[in-house]
């Protein structure tokens, strides 16, 4: 089912989406990857803040290219979430609301993200060129000497992602593998 959604993300909307659902985001959501990540959880260790309040964000997995002419940012394909899969509960659990990645999760993600009633989305790996085109504002906000993994925050209009595990713990990735191998 198509779903139609506004970042930050409420509760009650995160809570509605379904393994499966194609959702098309609207609004703001941050970049972050392994560096930024590693560095957000030294901060944490040290008792610093953020550099972003985690409460409803959503947190994209990508390190863009550089910006062409006229545009806001390079193509902008996600990553390999599972490498941020040894940070992810942590920021759950300080009310990360949606993540955006591709490949799967370690069981202690997904059950943070039961936890804490959030959802794990998977963009299209291979489209950074077409995904870039539904992102209409870029600034980086943090970690600036990380180049493209530095975090970003994100004007995103429409962008396109699959609901892969849910708030109640469905995960695409295992309920379509049985579909697809029913005899």
């Amino acid at each position: 089912m198509d779903k139609h959604i506004t970042a930050p993300i409420s509760d009650e909307d995160a809570k509605e989406l379904r393994a499966g659902d194609y959702v098309y985001i609207t609004g703001t959501i941050y970049t972050a990857r392994d560096a930024a990540h590693k560095r957000m959880a030294e901060a944490l260790a040290a008792g610093e803040p953020l550099p972003i309040d985690m409460k409803n964000n959503i947190i994209y997995y990508m390190g863009p290219s550089p910006a062409r002419e006229g545009r806001p940012i390079g193509s902008a394909g996600p990553t390999t979430a599972s490498r941020m899969d040894k940070y992810a509960p942590d920021l759950l659990d300080l009310g990360l609301k949606g993540m955006i990645g591709k490949g799967k999760r370690t069981d202690a993600v997904k059950a943070a993200i039961v936890r804490n009633g959030a959802v794990y989305f998977a963009a299209v790996g291979g489209a950074g060129a077409l995904l870039s085109q539904r992102i209409k504002s870029s600034e980086v906000i943090a970690y600036d000497d990380l180049g493209t993994e530095a975090i970003r925050k994100l004007y995103v209009e429409d962008f396109p992602v699959i609901v892969v595990i849910d708030s109640e713990g469905n995960n695409l990735y295992e309920t379509a593998i049985k579909e697809y191998c029913r005899e």
